[in-house]
């Protein structure tokens, strides 16, 4: 009852849940109904068209934050390749690559607190050529930046800024003690003030509750995120979560569903962690509220054969057009 109850709602009233009947909603028994009904949600606000993305490690490891998760952060003896600025060449080769796939967006990502002026500048030289040599939506992924450098981001062509609060703000001070769930507001808050979409997620499986996933869903409808990636834990050894174990796979999809249910006309997209997730795992995620992606390489792992990609958003029935 509840279930059809929420579902016709948000479809034909347009209205919300709260995070109570949220928190009711995963108790539903029959979860195959609760992956369908968000399905439907997503069709009725979405429609079949399937958003893509693909990015570049701009700026790789040695971070000061000390993030339990991240394989970049200078807390953690992970091995990874490690570099300042990736040169104009290189970005624009991965650039071109990436339009000649029709992926739809690209975004720089760089690892640290925050990019300063003098490296700003460099990556809006590159965004600039980005933008005048392909046909991809320009975003960007910087830490927590200031106006200046948003208006400078905004000027060289970049459409949409990424910041993931990464967890619900209760949990994230036992993940990270360098910067707060706040400071990431703050910064989403002045990129939509610049005029820039905002892109903003987590990671599921760090140890946090599903009340906890759900706050997440929640504090990203408040903020008025419409593009919102979903990671699943990649414990990489090195870090402080190496050990954490994978979720069952019906937790993920429950997840991604209830995500759907608080945020009905979100791109709730795939993003790391998609290669430990079975192609019919995959597959299911996709008729659950999904549809959106992160396809190609990603930061510091392997990503995904963009052909393939292609492959199965098609057989699950997704347009993707750019």
């Amino acid at each position: 009852m509840i279930l059809d109850e929420l579902k016709t709602r948000i479809i034909e009233k347009k209205g919300e849940i709260s995070p109570e009947e949220a928190l009711e909603l995963t108790r539903v028994p029959d979860k195959s109904r609760l992956y369908a009904a968000a399905d439907e949600i997503r069709l009725a606000f979405c429609g079949n068209e399937l958003d893509t993305c693909s990015i570049v490690n701009a700026r790789s490891g040695k971070c000061s934050e000390d993030c339990k998760w991240c394989a970049q952060s200078a807390f953690h003896a992970t091995g990874i390749t490690t570099y300042p600025v990736k040169s104009r060449e290189e970005v624009l080769d991965v650039a071109r690559e990436n339009d000649d796939r029709k992926v739809r967006r690209f975004s720089l990502v760089t690892s640290g607190r925050r990019v300063n002026k003098k490296e700003m500048t460099a990556f809006c030289d590159m965004y600039r050529d980005i933008n005048q040599k392909t046909g991809l939506k320009l975003c960007a992924s910087m830490g927590l930046i200031g106006r200046e450098e948003m208006l400078m981001l905004k000027e060289a062509g970049v459409v949409r800024y990424e910041c993931n609060l990464e967890t619900a703000s209760s949990f994230f001070p036992a993940l990270c003690t360098t910067h707060t769930s706040e400071e990431k507001k703050r910064t989403l808050r002045l990129a939509r003030e610049v005029g820039l979409e905002i892109c903003s997620g987590g990671i599921i499986g760090m140890g946090e509750s599903m009340e906890q996933r759900l706050e997440l869903a929640f504090e990203l409808r408040e903020l008025g995120v419409k593009s919102v990636p979903i990671n699943l834990l990649n414990p990489v050894k090195g870090t402080a979560l190496e050990s954490r174990p994978a979720l069952p796979e019906e937790e993920i999809l429950t997840s991604i569903a209830l995500f759907r249910f608080i945020l009905p006309d979100a791109f709730i997209r795939f993003a790391g962690g998609r290669r430990q997730m079975s192609p019919e795992l995959q597959r299911r995620a996709l008729c659950a509220g999904i549809n959106a992606s992160l396809v190609g390489g990603l930061l510091t792992t392997a990503g995904t054969d963009v052909a393939e990609d292609y492959k199965m958003f098609a057989e699950v029935g997704y347009a993707h057009e750019r």
